[in-house]
């Protein structure tokens, strides 16, 4: 990396003595003085630690502020013992402080203060002036945000969070908010579709879990492509990609977005990536049914077994978060499977694969050359890939695969979260404009479980005869039966009436297997079975930046030089 030129050096005290301090560009750099030798047990003094030298990106400087001695020196004097200076010197009147990002464990973020103490009130001036030019010059960060609180999700915690956890950061860095608290579901969606003002705003901000962010996400496409009159139900259509960035505050029972593109469910590091304007480019998969604009999905679409566990799990909202345990042990007992046709447009043009081990992580290079290339390609390659309503086995680039189903899923990105670290699929990306569509074929349910498990080992967990993965850019699913809309609306009906009806429901030797399952649409049930999804480009972007590699960590502790 090429050395940036000094901006500002000066010898300033802190704590425990006088340091060198550099301002560039680049980096604010301070190297602490060496501690005193320390008596320990046994009579036997530490040695010297030598200074330790900290290096922060201006990047992720949160502000800087004076310090008012006397207001500080009022404060503390609250009548406790206190050591008085020996000297007049250890006495500076002119001091700023220094909040900025520190990184802890497992990718959590902190604030951080460090204070210099300066000999003359011009130098501090011209400190705080230096640094504060210096964000000033940072476009990505967002001065004003419009915020949407669920006080239902999850533990019903999501208000207390924002009041007692992310409103003081903003005030901090000063930002402007404008904060909504939803009175009723789709609250958020509805009045980003009409009513909000987001010319106002640099960015949007749910403070829930993945219902929540769903929620803004659809309000968002929608008022975009409805701005710049594009027809949504279209499914041949380009998407306009939002203006906007989305900031997740986690407070729900499930989120799972956010441990995917920061690594942490802490809504503390979630505002400090708000603030210091991250942007991480995010894929979004439209749902269509016979020409008709379903649903939007970020992480997962899940047909058979995952669509049967929210199915169940909606009947027992009252159990809490407990029901999707309770219903994902139901449905792997009654082990249903079904048949249908998916056929697929494979991703044959870009770099990686579903089992290439490459994780998906901050700056990822496959997810920025997948994404040039499809943003530059996409108007001629899908004139060229449509494909026609007939029932052939191949049709240009297109494929078609017929069976019996157990599970078919679509990650838009790995799918991880803290109970299944490496996700569904593991080697997903975020914003490389495809999806990986798995294939869970009819098998015992012994082998079931061995492909479940994986999801929470370092086992392959697509190294299975009856699991196939595919990289794809579009796809659809047509049940065997399902011989036209109306039919198809029928059977469910009936199949509905028979579930609850009969006792042995559940058991499939009774012959009471059920034709059809339903998509799970990030935990949102469709009203049809036969869809045709598409994956559009870095249509969103999310105040991010991907899950940071360890070597971040490790490299931020080195010794630096300006």
């Amino acid at each position: 990396m090429e050395k940036q030129p000094k901006l500002l050096s000066s010898r300033l005290r802190l704590k425990h003595g006088v340091c060198e301090v550099a301002l560039n560009r680049a980096l604010l750099t301070w190297k602490e003085p060496p501690a005193k030798k320390k008596r320990v047990s046994g009579g036997v003094y530490h040695p010297f630690k030598l200074g330790v030298c900290h290096s922060v990106p201006v990047s992720e400087i949160i502000t800087v502020q004076e310090v008012d001695v006397d207001k500080t020196s009022t404060a503390k004097n609250d009548g406790r013992w206190q050591k008085m200076p020996q000297k007049p010197s250890e006495v500076c009147m002119y001091s700023f402080t220094v909040s900025y990002v520190e990184r802890t464990s497992r990718h959590r973020w902190r604030c951080s203060d460090v204070t210099f103490h300066c000999p003359d009130g011009t130098l501090c001036q011209q400190w705080v002036s230096a640094i504060r030019e210096q964000l000033a010059s940072l476009a990505s960060r967002p001065k004003h945000l419009l915020v949407y609180i669920n006080p239902y999700g999850g533990k019903q915690q999501g208000k207390r969070i924002y009041e007692q956890k992310v409103a003081p950061l903003f005030a901090h860095a000063n930002i402007s908010t404008h904060v909504i608290v939803t009175e009723y579901a789709n609250h958020a969606r509805d009045h980003l579709k009409t009513e909000a003002e987001l010319k106002k705003f640099d960015g949007v901000v749910c403070v829930g879990g993945d219902g929540m962010f769903s929620e803004i996400v659809h309000g968002l496409i929608w008022r975009t492509q409805n701005d710049s009159g594009v027809d949504q139900n279209c499914a041949e259509e380009t998407l306009v990609p939002c203006a906007l960035r989305i900031g997740i505050i986690p407070a729900g029972s499930t989120d799972c977005i956010c441990f995917a593109t920061v690594g942490a469910n802490d809504p503390v590091t979630s505002a400090l990536h708000i603030i210091v304007g991250d942007s991480q480019p995010m894929d979004a998969c439209s749902v269509h049914h016979n020409n008709t604009f379903l649903r939007y999905s970020i992480s997962l679409l899940g047909y058979g077994f995952y669509g049967d566990v929210l199915t169940d799990s909606e009947r027992k909202r009252w159990m809490g978060p407990a029901r999707y345990n309770l219903s994902g042990l139901k449905t792997f007992l009654t082990h249903h499977y079904y048949e249908g046709a998916v056929s697929y447009l494979p991703a044959n043009d870009v770099l990686g694969t579903p089992r290439d081990k490459t994780m998906c992580r901050s700056g990822c290079l496959i997810c920025q050359h997948n994404g040039q290339q499809y943003l530059g390609e996409r108007a001629e390659k899908y004139k060229s890939d449509e494909v026609s309503n007939s029932e052939c086995e191949c049709d240009g680039d297109w494929r078609t695969i017929r069976g019996k189903f157990l599970a078919i899923n679509a990650a838009s990105m790995s799918c991880a979260c803290p109970r299944s670290p490496k996700g569904l699929s593991p080697a997903a990306h975020l914003a490389d404009g495809t999806t990986d569509l798995i294939l869970v074929r009819k098998c015992s349910r012994l082998n079931f479980l061995r492909h479940l498990l994986r999801h929470t080992s370092k086992d392959d967990q697509f190294d299975l005869t009856f699991v196939e993965v595919h990289r794809v850019r579009r796809f659809r699913f047509m049940p065997r039966h399902c011989q036209s809309d109306s039919d198809l609306e029928l059977d469910l009906r009936e199949n509905s009436k028979r579930l609850f009806s009969q006792i042995c429901r559940d058991h499939p030797a009774c012959g009471c297997v059920p034709t059809y399952s339903s998509w799970n649409c990030d935990g949102e049930i469709l009203p049809h079975t036969a869809i045709e999804v598409r994956v559009h480009c870095q249509l969103i972007k999310l105040f991010a930046r991907g899950i940071e590699e360890p070597a971040v960590f490790e490299d931020l502790t080195n010794p630096c030089a300006i």
